[in-house]
């Protein structure tokens, strides 16, 4: 009788999934994504044709590939944004477990394909880089431990991820492939630097990182040989970085128009590496910062949704994931425009690879997920929800 009454409170229908996803993704960032591949795929057009005939290949054959691998990291991408960051963590801890134990086996089972670094597998059809892999699980991986350190009783978390930091730095340096070392390694000071690091320990780990370098440059011929290239006066003409920065200088603001580049011919890796030195050549100045200001939009509209979260996993986990993406395209810019050493790193989500857009579509889902708007708990709610605490509730 009471029911008929008062009424009873009707359960309120359940959002759509879909219409979920919608209304909370940061639709601003998604079109930033999907831009910056419309544009890989432009350039490709423009870069690997000359490749191909090299090779004996159709002309847009690496357009085309380029394209199949697209539709699969974006389809990916969305089908992992709409996750929950609970599920996200289990897939990316097994991903990041799987990632290690392919990196590892790479001196037994990888190969160079000529480049002089084991970076890869074979697998006839395709190959597989799992360092693309291992950058963005490794984010995923080191915010929860690093997060779980903040539980009551919780695991050294920080330490935990630094240990891990540390061993894959290295056996990344010994394929050699500094370039994703650094990667790794960067992004984990800055998570630590957002979870609360001592200066002290920054500092400390600062000089380490100098002294490895240090290190390498004395006794590897190959860090000595791009470190020396690099401080040198004088560019070979006739070298990658030689044809990449006269490339770009040849552009100037508006370029010199489409299939009028020449860098494309003389450039193996035009494609990959060196992409945005056929952008800067045949379309100008002006693409390149279009580019440089979409991944801008991406990195800082995540990070502005990420100050207000106050689950410290999501927020580390997307503080990592935002960072990587930055960091590695400023990276690949600034090795075409001789601003740091020739690091052999692909431009996200536009330089051609299988490897790299499923592992950019990968990386950029789970940090669309982080970024969703979602409810945030008042602070003596989330310690009230704390397994630990629940028995100190009346």
């Amino acid at each position: 009788m009471t029911d008929m009454v008062h009424g009873l409170v009707p359960d309120e229908p359940e959002e759509a999934i879909f219409s979920a996803w919608w209304r909370t993704v940061d639709r601003w960032s998604l079109a930033a994504i999907l831009a910056l591949f419309l544009i890989g795929l432009l350039l490709g057009m423009a870069a690997s044709p000359s490749l191909a005939a090299r090779n004996g290949l159709d002309g847009f054959h690496y357009v085309t590939r380029q394209v199949i691998f697209g539709i699969a990291a974006l389809l990916g991408m969305v089908t992992l944004s709409m996750m929950s960051p609970t599920r996200l963590r289990r897939i990316a801890v097994l991903g990041f477990a799987v990632a290690v134990v392919a990196v590892v086996l790479l001196p037994v089972f990888g190969t160079d394909f000529g480049k002089g670094a084991t970076r890869w597998y074979s697998l006839k059809v395709i190959s597989v880089q799992p360092s693309e892999f291992l950058k963005p699980t490794f984010a995923v991986f080191a915010a929860w431990v690093m997060a779980a350190s903040f539980d009551i009783n919780g695991p050294p978390g920080r330490l935990i991820s630094f240990v891990f930091a540390v061993a894959l730095m290295l056996i990344l340096a010994a394929q050699p492939d500094f370039g994703q070392a650094g990667l790794i390694i960067s992004t984990w000071i800055l998570m630590y630097f957002v979870a609360g690091a001592p200066i002290k320990v920054l500092g400390t780990v600062g000089a380490g990182i100098i002294a490895f370098g240090w290190f390498a440059y004395n006794n590897s011929a190959h860090v000595a040989y791009r470190i020396n290239g690099f401080l040198t006066d004088e560019v070979d003409p006739r070298s990658q970085i030689g044809y990449a920065t006269n490339a770009i200088h040849e552009g100037g603001f508006l370029g010199v128009g489409i299939g009028n580049g020449s860098v494309k011919k003389v450039l193996p890796d035009a494609h990959t590496d060196f992409i945005i030195a056929v952008a800067a050549e045949e379309f100008g100045l002006i693409l390149c910062v279009v580019i440089l200001g979409l991944y801008g939009v991406i990195v800082v509209r995540s990070l502005f949704r990420l100050v207000v979260e106050r689950d410290m996993f999501i927020r580390l986990a997307g503080t990592g994931l935002a960072v990587l993406l930055g960091m590695q395209a400023l990276i690949n810019v600034g090795v075409a425009v001789r601003l740091l050493p020739a690091k052999g790193m692909t431009l996200p989500l536009i330089s051609y690879g299988g490897s790299s857009l499923i592992a950019a579509g990968f990386g950029l889902g789970i940090l669309l997920a982080m970024t969703r708007t979602r409810p945030q708990n008042e602070f003596d709610e989330i310690l009230a929800q704390h397994p630990q605490n629940r028995t100190l509730q009346p």
